[in-house]
């Protein structure tokens, strides 16, 4: 495999398309007890912002998840998100996972999807240990499982997530309008 250098963004038209891949962090899904519903539906938003991204991937919580994140970091993805383990059960360790993974914290990230949940009146949103930072070239967040949480991370990261990828990778940070 070339070294991330080697793999920088698709260009269309001299548009940069990022790549995104999204992890499902779910035993049940997993294990064929329910579908992946949240996570076709992230990769669904991410394509509608221009983002090249694959079907989900789907993982059972532990190990899985941070086996999952350094493949996607080492395959180049720019943008990781992974949905679900992010509780306060036994079984929730995305955050644990990911803290292993990343190189460099972004907590206002996580703290931004937080924030948005409590402005809707979400209040159990302040029960999410989730967390997001950068490893080599890829940003990685964690979004919570549910549908409802997926959709609020969704909006809250939209404003700032090509920025934040484009800082990744190093832009000269031009001002538009």
């Amino acid at each position: 495999m070339p070294p991330l250098d080697a793999l920088p963004c698709l260009k269309m038209n001299d548009i940069a398309i990022y790549r995104a891949q999204v992890i499902t962090v779910s035993t049940r899904s997993f294990k064929g007890v329910w579908e992946d519903t949240s996570g076709p539906a992230i990769v669904e938003k991410l394509k509608s912002w221009g983002l090249d991204s694959p079907m989900p991937i789907i993982v059972p919580d532990g190990e899985a998840v941070k086996d999952a994140l350094q493949s996607a970091v080492a395959t180049g993805f720019h943008l990781i998100i992974t949905n679900g383990g992010t509780g306060l059960s036994p079984t929730d360790l995305t955050p644990e996972m990911t803290k292993q993974v990343i190189e460099r914290d972004a907590p206002g990230i996580a703290a931004l999807i937080r924030e948005y949940g409590l402005a809707k009146g979400v209040v159990n949103s302040s029960l999410s240990r989730a967390v997001a930072g950068v490893a080599q070239k890829s940003l990685i967040i964690n979004f919570p499982g549910s549908f409802g949480g997926v959709n609020d991370a969704l909006k809250a990261i939209e404003p700032i997530v090509l920025h934040a990828l484009e800082q990744i990778a190093g832009s000269d940070h031009l001002r538009r309008g």
